[in-house]
């Protein structure tokens, strides 16, 4: 078992999961600079190189983001991130997600999952996860992973007015048995 941490590297056999460094600025925006990445986001304007500075920054503070990386060419595939861990409820989110649209429709976003549940449910007994209200390719993927809709809220994002998501919810002993 790996020891917890909130930012420790993982990889299946395509694709690496990279801890998110202050350099990796540049590498990653080439990704994100495609309106049609956001469209679907809370915040549309993030492929805006100042609006991205600001995305960015929040997820090196939060210690918990990565660079979602093709393992065979080391391209740079998108972001995500475990944030608000929680010892009381022995909890934690999964979000902040994005990817290049080249790599929408190949899978991608099920291994990333994946990886990252079956890391985290050695260490927590339920991931949340919060989905913009109108982001549908989102919450068709949340439904697919066996996701259970809990609630709306609304959601401060660093340095972005708050906006309203959908909370899902999965459980340990709920993944182990699909």
């Amino acid at each position: 078992m790996i020891p917890f941490s909130i930012q420790a590297p993982l990889e299946n056999s395509k694709i690496r999961l990279v801890p998110l460094q202050d350099n990796d600025f540049e590498r990653l925006f080439a990704v994100a600079n495609d309106p049609k990445v956001w469209e679907q986001h809370p915040n549309k304007d993030r492929y805006k190189r100042p609006v991205f500075e600001n995305f960015f920054e929040g997820a090196v503070i939060s210690k918990g983001a990565y660079l979602i990386q093709d393992k065979l060419s080391n391209e740079i595939l998108g972001s995500t991130r475990f944030y608000n861990y929680s010892s009381d409820d022995n909890s934690i989110f999964i979000g902040y997600t994005f990817y290049g649209t080249k790599t929408w429709g190949t899978g991608i976003n099920p291994q990333v999952k994946k990886m990252m549940l079956d890391y985290i449910f050695d260490h927590v007994d339920t991931v949340y996860f919060h989905v913009g209200n109108n982001n549908e390719r989102s919450k068709k993927a949340m439904e697919r992973l066996g996701a259970q809709k809990i609630a709306l809220e609304e959601v401060a994002y660093h340095g972005e007015p708050t906006r309203i998501n959908v909370l899902y919810a999965i459980r340990k002993d709920d993944y182990y048995k699909v």
